[in-house]
């Protein structure tokens, strides 16, 4: 038997997205949010599929959006601000959880302080499931399990070409300012260690051009190390801001600094709001049209030695975070997920699966 799927911020950029991927796999899900308006026109768009209204103001109207075993997906952030309700809503109903988000305080919360409550009920959390980090995952996954026994440091670089105007949806960017002066952290000696995010920055060879990444915690922090317990030493970085790079590089010390200043988080809301009154909804349609992207996995041995690399190449990060979604979702509805508590997306689906499905949303090794 077939679960229920419930798609929470279905009417925001990504939401919509996710829908329309939802209905051209075949499923009909239920579509919540806030705006009822909203949710018909899209609903009627779709074939009619149903609609609840559901707002994280009123944590309990979230609950009532499922039952026992469904599967969630969110796409409703920014999630440190308002991410949690439909946590709390999914392990309390013991169903799979999926979302779109990349920040990486709010992973590390389900990673830390939800898996066991998700244990306990039966719940899985499968957080981040798109562009970030499903990349960065499964290229990380493939090059350990190449590598064996001789992995001591993994790095993973994600890069992209073709984005031209506005790089980025309303949304992003609003999550973006949501996290400038929240803890970052790394994984070094084998074990997580605050870090604040952009200290580090790492060249990389993608689609055959130089890279400068800078760090951030990512979910690979969290996910490989239980891949691969030889692992001493993980890097993630973003090659996301070109000429910039330097710079950012340069003022990241400042960002741990600032976010220990009283009012530091009420400032980067009031920012967050600023940016998010100023660009559209969606990025350009020059970067959807024309936006790739690469994710690359080095792994070295505990001399430095680089012993496999592993590079994905894969569409514009928003039509393939909807496919993924929507890849997710259905296939934990038919099958469940593998394991309870909060997975990541190798142990949630399993290597060859995540590899085959990423296949499905345009990500394939190069």
């Amino acid at each position: 038997m077939t679960a229920r799927i419930v798609l929470f911020g279905a009417t925001g950029y990504t939401g919509a997205r996710t829908a329309e991927a939802l209905v051209a796999r075949g499923a009909r899900p239920v579509l919540a949010g806030r705006d009822p308006a909203r949710l018909a026109q899209l609903a009627e768009r779709l074939g009619g599929v149903e609609t609840a209204r559901a707002d994280v103001t009123d944590p309990r109207s979230v609950r009532g959006l499922l039952g026992h075993g469904d599967v969630l997906v969110t796409t409703v952030g920014p999630f440190l601000r308002l991410g949690q309700a439909a946590v709390d809503a999914a392990v309390a109903e013991g169903a799979v959880y999926l979302d779109s988000t990349g920040e990486p305080p709010f992973v590390r919360r389900l990673f830390e302080h939800d898996a066991v409550r998700a244990a306990a009920t039966g719940a899985a959390l499968v957080p981040a499931f798109g562009l970030d980090y499903v990349p960065g995952n499964l290229a990380a996954a493939l090059a350990l399990t190449e590598a064996g026994r001789r992995a001591h440091r993994l790095d993973v670089g994600y890069a992209i070409d073709g984005a031209s105007g506005q790089a980025f949806s309303r949304g992003t960017l609003v999550s973006l300012m949501g996290v400038l002066f929240e803890p970052g952290f790394a994984f070094t000696g084998g074990r997580l260690v605050p870090e604040a995010a952009g200290r580090r920055m790492w060249r990389f060879e993608a689609n055959g051009r130089t890279r400068r990444g800078l760090s951030v915690g990512g979910s690979e922090h969290l996910t490989m190390p239980g891949l691969a317990p030889s692992l001493r030493e993980i890097g993630v970085h973003l090659d996301w801001f070109g000429p910039l790079t330097p710079v950012a590089h340069r003022l990241a010390p400042l960002s741990g600094l600032t976010g220990r200043l009283p009012g530091a988080e009420r400032v980067a809301q009031r920012l967050a709001g600023f940016i998010g009154g100023r660009v559209s909804e969606a990025p350009s349609q020059a970067t959807l049209g024309r936006a790739r992207t690469h994710t690359v996995a080095e792994v070295r041995d505990s001399s430095g030695e680089l012993v496999s690399r592993v590079q994905l190449t894969g569409p514009e990060a928003y039509g393939f975070t909807a496919s993924m979604l929507a890849w997710g979702a259905t296939r934990a509805a038919e099958s469940g997920v593998r394991g309870t508590g909060t997975l990541g997306p190798v142990q949630a689906f399993g290597l060859d699966e995540l590899t085959a499905g990423a296949a499905e949303a345009g990500l394939v090794r190069s």
